[in-house]
C-alpha cells in the first residue's frame, strides 16, 4: 500500500449554486488538518463493577487549514465571505485516489498573518455542521 503525500488533500469550496456546484481549491493551500470527534456519555450504574462505562455520543468534525496568502483567490475568499456574514460554506475534504467528503460548516476562525522577512500566510478553522456525505471523485 502506498502512503498518502500531504501534497495530495485538497480542501475545496462550492463558489457556485446547488443546482450548480462550482468547486475550487483555498488557494495557496499548505496544510490541511481534518478531526473527527465522538463525545462520551457515561452509563455507569451499581452493577457495573466499579468500573465506569460509557457509550458513544454525539459526533463532532473540525477542519484546519492554512496557507500562503493569495488575496484573489475564489475558494479563499469564499471562506472569508462565510466567516463574515455568519453564513454556511459547503467544503470538500478530498485526498487524492480516494473517496471525497462533503458537508456544510462554519467558518469559526481566520488569522492572517504579514510578517517584515517573509511571505504573508493565513490560517482557518471551520466546525462541520452535521455529518458529512461521501461523494464520488473525478
Amino acid at each position: 500500500m502506498a502512503e498518502m503525500k500531504g501534497v495530495d488533500i485538497l480542501i475545496l469550496v462550492d463558489v457556485g449554486t446547488d443546482g450548480s456546484p462550482n468547486w475550487k481549491p483555498v488557494g495557496g493551500q499548505r496544510g490541511a488538518t481534518l478531526s473527527e470527534s465522538v463525545d462520551t456519555i457515561e452509563t455507569t450504574h451499581k452493577a457495573s463493577g466499579g468500573y465506569k462505562q460509557y457509550e458513544a455520543g454525539l459526533v463532532d468534525w473540525t477542519i484546519s487549514c492554512d496557507g500562503v496568502y493569495i488575496p484573489d483567490d475564489d475558494g479563499y475568499k469564499a471562506l472569508v465571505d462565510a466567516l463574515r456574514q455568519r453564513k454556511k460554506v459547503k467544503v470538500r475534504w478530498q485526498e487524492a485516489g480516494q473517496t471525497a467528503y462533503e458537508g456544510l460548516a462554519i467558518v469559526t476562525s481566520r488569522d492572517l498573518e504579514g510578517p517584515h522577512d517573509g511571505e504573508a500566510t493565513y490560517s482557518m478553522e471551520l466546525q462541520g455542521v452535521g455529518a458529512p456525505t461521501p461523494v464520488p471523485t473525478p
